[in-house]
């Protein structure tokens, strides 16, 4: 099941898609916001190119863990997604993604102009990419919790 995270913003959407596994999380594309319409039907193609199971929206927090009114236009545009596209649209807490991308970025010693092209697609890769890795870790300790004749039930 692949999974497509995205980082929306007011201008562009970054897009990043799992691996088929759910492993490793990989940059698609940063989709120039225009009318909604418009963003949805490229949604909707990159969903059937790469068979997309589930969205993760990046959910904008404050640093004292409140939502502000961004995270509500998020909430927002992941609800009419999932409506519109009939997908199971979960979010992220993305605080700092894209200060994390940023300084990948500049160690990678990219230009600024380069780096305006591709922050948001990164952005996209961080969010999804700790989504699947704390959905992992959770079912790993899900997993060590059995009892030993637990464990044996299912050999």
């Amino acid at each position: 099941m692949r999974i497509m995270g995205l980082d929306v913003g007011d201008k562009t959407i970054g897009v990043a898609v799992s691996d088929l596994m759910g492993w490793t999380a990989q940059g698609v594309e940063t989709i120039r916001r225009g009318r909604l319409a418009a963003d949805l039907e490229r949604l909707r193609e990159l969903m059937k190119t790469y068979e997309v199971e589930r969205i993760v929206c990046g959910l904008p927090r404050n640093m004292n863990g409140t939502y502000g009114p961004r995270a509500e236009g998020i909430r927002e545009f992941g609800r009419v997604v999932g409506e519109k596209l009939n997908i199971p649209v979960d979010y992220w807490d993305e605080r700092l993604t894209t200060v994390a991308a940023q300084k990948t970025l500049i160690a990678g010693d990219m230009s600024r102009a380069k780096r305006k092209q591709v922050i948001d697609k990164l952005a996209a890769v961080l969010i999804l990419q700790n989504y699947m890795d704390a959905k992992a870790h959770l079912a790993a300790k899900e997993q060590s919790s059995e009892t030993p004749n637990d464990a044996q039930a299912h050999e």
